[in-house]
């Protein structure tokens, strides 16, 4: 049977969405979603996500990673459903919609959407290194001449640490630029270097702001190789609230598909 689907891209971060309200989808299986994402034999995709109904939210964010795994916050895909669910009537210029790490707001003003993150309390200090969850789990590693840095093989050597293997962990390089952050990320679930990551950046930001000691309230530029976005929140005494990532969240074509 033939379904429609529609792509979207969030600074190159790309998905395929479906509209799930009337759950003809539920049957979907981890080797079909593999599948559907694969780009040289699928459509071709960083994740899917599924719109659902939800009888407290205006709906609910389903998504899946690359692999074909349910898996935990993505805020670029948060952002580009936003925008599906505008193109749908769901929504207007503001909604609250619930995902797999709790209940996001959000605000969206042609393809730019503005989406709030989970509060962080807590930062890990490692070698070299901080980790946090921003929604993910994420490593964060400062580095100089990022553009040139080995990200898939350092990326993949740390998400496959001993320490790491069991859950997994999104690695993300860091370098500082004059006005703001360039960000290069290794996502687990995807395997490999995506052109960017919602949470990602948003951990980044966050990580920045800790190691330098800034408070109040803090707006970061951050550059990916898909675009830029814009990380904000308010810092006290090392937690971070009302953290929004905000970007472009843009309709790349539709079509249908037989699974």
């Amino acid at each position: 049977m033939k379904y429609t689907f529609y792509k979207y891209q969030g600074t190159g971060n790309d998905f395929i969405i479906f509209d799930n309200r009337q759950h003809e989808l539920d049957f979907l299986t981890k080797n079909q979603i593999k599948s559907l994402c694969d780009r040289r034999f699928g459509i071709g995709a960083d994740g899917l996500m599924l719109l659902e109904n939800h009888p407290d939210f205006d709906f609910k964010m389903v998504y899946y990673n690359a692999d074909g795994g349910e898996s935990s916050m993505c805020g670029n895909g948060g952002r580009c459903l936003v925008n599906f669910a505008k193109s749908l009537h769901i929504i207007d210029t503001e909604t609250n919609f619930l995902a797999v790490d709790g209940a996001h707001y959000a605000k969206i003003s042609e393809n730019l959407v503005s989406l709030k993150m989970i509060d962080v309390t807590e930062i890990n200090s490692l070698t070299n290194a901080l980790s946090l969850n921003s929604g993910s789990p994420h490593y964060i590693q400062f580095v100089n001449e990022i553009k040139n840095f080995p990200v898939f093989a350092e990326g993949k050597k740390i998400r496959n640490a001993a320490s790491f293997i069991k859950d997994g962990i999104n690695v993300n390089f860091v370098e500082k630029l004059s006005a703001g952050l360039f960000v290069r990320t290794y996502e687990r679930g995807v395997e490999d270097e995506t052109l960017s990551c919602g949470t990602g950046v948003t951990a980044a930001a966050i990580a920045y702001a800790y190691a330098n000691n800034l408070n109040n309230q803090q707006s970061i530029s951050v550059e990916t190789l898909g675009g830029n976005l814009t990380v904000s929140f308010n810092v006290t005494a090392n937690k971070f609230t009302e953290v929004y990532l905000k970007g472009p969240a843009v309709l790349v074509y539709s079509g249908s598909v037989e699974i």
